[in-house]
């Protein structure tokens, strides 16, 4: 039976217990910690040891998945090798890819190929499978998170959604920017007029926020860095064309956008700590070419 161990030596903390140890350090959702409970999988020193027993710094922790702790413990993705993958970084854990520009990051119809998530799991079979964790569009290059087994998901998948995983990216935008640095905070629902947009205040709008800085200007463009605190739908495509500088050549929002040329929108840069072990990680997606202009 395959399964997923984790050998862990407890860090400078106070004195906590088994159970926040788990929950709240290494953020395991509550239905894994009571599986590993009932089934004595978690271990302290090599001893199983009830979830409310006092652990401190120094302590071996021994933690021990196996598939049916998890509701889709295969992903059951597709293998295809029509395109290599580019990886940027890799542990036991995660891989951080680069995606290119008009992949999907996973297919949407049974049988389809052809999608990053496709791709990492050629690349990582037979040792291991490619789970999904966060997605970017289509026409959205860089950096992208994919787990290497059904116990790190939703730890990553935590992690984002707390901020914890700092993503940056960088786009090529029409126009000159009014301020060095700036923040975007428009609420953005759905484009009542077209099912593929979004727009600010639109149908169901939920609050948005997006942080601008001004890397480089030119006449006509200039290039910004971005960060994120929520995570809407085309956030950034919608809020940088609500302030008048819509990103080059984005199909969508940008109304002089010349079919067939790449939209300049990378995700650049991903700085996080690694779930598990808290290893400080810093990781950068080359720029495509179309950036140098």
């Amino acid at each position: 039976m395959k399964n997923w161990k984790y050998q862990l030596i407890v860090p400078n903390v106070a004195e906590t217990t088994v159970r926040e140890y788990l929950h709240e350090y290494l953020l395991i959702p509550k239905h894994l910690i009571f599986s590993l409970r009932k089934a004595q999988r978690v271990l302290v020193n090599g001893n199983y040891r009830p979830m409310n027993f006092p652990i401190h710094t120094g302590d071996r922790v021994m933690l021990d998945f196996i598939p049916a702790d998890f509701q889709t413990p295969f992903p059951h993705v597709i293998p295809d090798a029509s395109k290599p993958l580019k990886v940027v970084y890799e542990n036991e854990d995660l891989l951080i890819v680069n995606k290119n520009r008009g992949d999907k990051t996973h297919a949407n119809q049974p049988g389809e190929v052809g999608a990053t998530l496709n791709q990492a799991e050629n690349y990582l079979q037979p040792a291991a499978d490619a789970y999904m964790v966060h997605r970017l569009d289509q026409q959205t290059s860089g950096a992208l998170i994919i787990g290497k087994n059904p116990a790190v998901v939703p730890i990553l998948v935590r992690m984002i959604k707390d901020k914890t995983v700092k993503r940056t990216y960088l786009a090529w935008v029409h126009g000159r920017l009014n301020q060095p640095t700036g923040v975007v905070n428009d609420p953005i629902g759905r484009d009542p007029n077209d099912r593929r947009k979004r727009k600010i205040n639109g149908v169901h709008a939920q609050s948005a926020l997006t942080n601008y800085r001004v890397v480089q200007s030119g006449t006509t463009a200039t290039l910004v860095s971005l960060q994120l605190q929520t995570g809407r739908t085309h956030q950034i495509r919608v809020h940088l064309a609500s302030i008048g500088n819509p990103i080059i050549n984005d199909p969508l929002y940008d109304p002089n956008s010349q079919p067939g040329h790449p939209m300049l929108l990378h995700s650049w840069k991903i700085k996080m700590l690694t779930p598990f072990y808290y290893q400080l990680l810093e990781v950068y997606a080359p720029l495509p070419p179309e950036f140098n202009m």
